[in-house]
């Protein structure tokens, strides 16, 4: 289990603890359980990297304790 930080810039951080085999889109299910918003509606970015849904998170070389950027659509 990692745990993952995900920070929207707007004052809410979450901290989201998944497995390395999950998907980017299981970790936005996960993060939009927390937040009260739509799985759909949600981005995920690192810089000016946008993470796809189907890709993992040990293909992006995510790992513990790693911080994230949120974004709503």
């Amino acid at each position: 289990m990692i745990e993952v930080v995900l920070n929207d810039r707007l004052g809410k951080k979450v901290r989201v603890k998944c497995n390395e085999d999950d998907t980017i889109g299981d970790l936005k299910k996960l993060v939009a359980a927390q937040t009260g918003s739509r799985a759909d509606k949600i981005q995920i970015h690192k810089w000016y990297t946008k993470y796809k849904h189907h890709i993992t998170l040990k293909d992006y070389d995510i790992h513990d304790g790693m911080g994230l950027e949120l974004y709503y659509n």
